[in-house]
């Protein structure tokens, strides 16, 4: 028996060296920064140890906007764009006709680069002097006005990153929902219509019980995604994210790193600590709610 424990731990201890180095120390690093005050990245100096840093952040206008986009983001994407590729797989699922065709069509954005798809949506949403772009023709043939969705005004511009970011992050979640539809036990379907139950009833008491642990691991990572937020709002509005008022958490920390306002590796190291925290408090809550809902 102390045989096989010991091999086990010899299998595992590749990943545990990279995860302690490449995680782990890293995290502990951060921690560390957060808290020296007046840190030099290029002497390594710092003049004190406080929580400064955390005051400094958490009064940043730039953060404090950067905190209310990334909450707007996930609270709309992260429900809409589970909900939708729902819909879909459960589509999907039910036809036989060009089955394959569609799940490729549905899953090509996926493999698609994320800037691509990002000048895409900027020239179909951005208002020029030569064109209103196409989502402006289609409101105007239902009597609406142009409106300038990349640089107009904010709610404009929220619209188009969560359209975006619901788009790319749709086919996986498609691909992942669809795979769990085809694993529920066809016997459960035939006895549910042996006993007369209707659709509805079949979808809520079998079907989403069935593929609870798929979707319980997509709301998962898709909060933890959305929080981590950055390349789509770059793709659309470019580097100066501050100044289009449209920045994430992400970004924000990226800023204090290397961007205009860069060279300050305490406050980026601040504002990634409040993320993790954040992250780790919504995930400890999603599962706590999974012990209830989630049928293993």
């Amino acid at each position: 028996m102390e045989k096989n424990n010991m091999k086990g731990w010899l299998y595992l201890l590749p990943a545990v060296l990279f995860l302690s180095v490449f995680m782990v120390y890293p995290l502990i690093d951060v921690f560390i920064y957060s808290f020296e005050e007046g840190y030099n990245s290029a002497s390594q100096t710092f003049f004190g140890i406080g929580s400064y840093n955390y005051s400094y952040v958490l009064h940043d206008p730039y953060f404090l906007q950067a905190i209310k986009n990334t909450f707007i983001l996930v609270v709309i994407t992260v429900p809409l764009s589970t909900g939708i590729a729902l819909l879909i797989s459960v589509g999907l699922s039910s036809i036989k006709l060009l089955k394959e065709l569609f799940q490729t069509i549905y899953f090509l954005p996926y493999v698609t680069n994320t800037l691509a798809v990002g000048l895409v949506f900027m020239i179909l949403f951005k208002k020029t002097a030569y064109t209103d772009g196409l989502a402006n023709l289609v409101l105007s043939w239902f009597g609406g006005s142009a409106v300038d969705f990349i640089s107009g005004p904010y709610w404009a511009k929220m619209f188009v990153l969560c359209f975006y970011t619901v788009w790319v992050v749709l086919p996986f979640k498609i691909l992942i929902l669809t795979g769990a539809l085809a694993s529920v036990n066809t016997n459960l379907y035939n006895a549910a219509k042996v006993d007369g139950t209707s659709s509805f009833r079949t979808f809520t008491r079998i079907t989403l019980p069935m593929i609870s642990p798929s979707l319980f691991y997509l709301i998962i990572t898709g909060f933890i995604g959305a929080f981590k937020a950055y390349s789509d709002a770059v793709a659309l509005f470019g580097t100066d994210l501050n100044a289009a008022e449209m920045n994430t958490i992400v970004g924000y920390i990226y800023d204090m790193l290397y961007g205009d306002s860069g060279g300050y590796p305490s406050y980026a190291s601040a504002a990634a600590i409040i993320l993790f925290a954040i992250v780790l408090t919504i995930t400890c809550i999603n599962l706590l709610v999974s012990k209830k809902h989630v049928h293993y």
